[in-house]
């Protein structure tokens, strides 16, 4: 098999912000052309499926700015450096919900959008809720609702396209697997 890969000639960044930083790479392509590509670079993110004892999933609705609206999410969050996705978890878990969790399993990473960013996402899957009296913090320019729905509510925001993220659709399919293998 031919090789697919792209070699770079020169990488230059153009952007370097809070979040994300934007590299335009030159590149040699497998037929010996040159192309260019430009690249987010993203330190990766985390997010939680969270059920609580009543069998709710714990969401967040959040404005974001890119689609001009709200959304239900689950809880979700930038892997600050030096942080493993893990520890990043149970953060975002309870500085989102306020809820805090004993057991944290690793479900599956994938690369959000691999056509143009480097971002890795990790979900796991959140056991042993509780909510606490005095929570974390959430960022001071993070505003969200906090709202438990049952599988059938989380079906049907995915039908209104009040859920509409790649993450929550995987996390309330997952769930939807989970109570089918009960």
């Amino acid at each position: 098999m031919d090789s697919l890969e792209e070699k770079t000639l020169k990488s230059e960044m153009i952007f370097d912000g809070k979040i994300i930083k934007v590299v335009v790479d030159d590149v040699i392509l497998p037929n010996g052309a040159t192309s260019k590509r430009e690249i987010v670079k993203h330190p990766g993110a985390v997010a939680v499926v969270a059920i609580t004892p009543a069998n709710k999933m714990v969401m967040v609705e959040q404005y974001r700015k890119p689609l001009e609206k709200a959304i239900v999410e689950i809880p979700a969050g930038k892997i600050e450096l030096g942080e493993a996705p893990e520890w990043t978890a149970g953060r975002e878990l309870e500085e989102e919900t306020g809820y805090k969790t004993n057991g944290l399993k690793h479900l599956v990473s994938f690369y959000t959008s691999p056509g143009f960013a480097d971002e890795l996402l990790h979900i796991y899957l959140a056991g042993d809720l509780e909510k606490q009296v005095n929570p974390l913090q959430a960022d001071e320019d993070e505003f969200v609702n906090i709202i438990e729905v049952s599988l059938e509510e989380a079906l049907q925001l995915i039908e209104e396209q009040v859920i509409c993220d790649a993450k929550t659709v995987y996390a309330v399919q997952y769930w939807q697997l989970l109570e089918a293998m009960k």
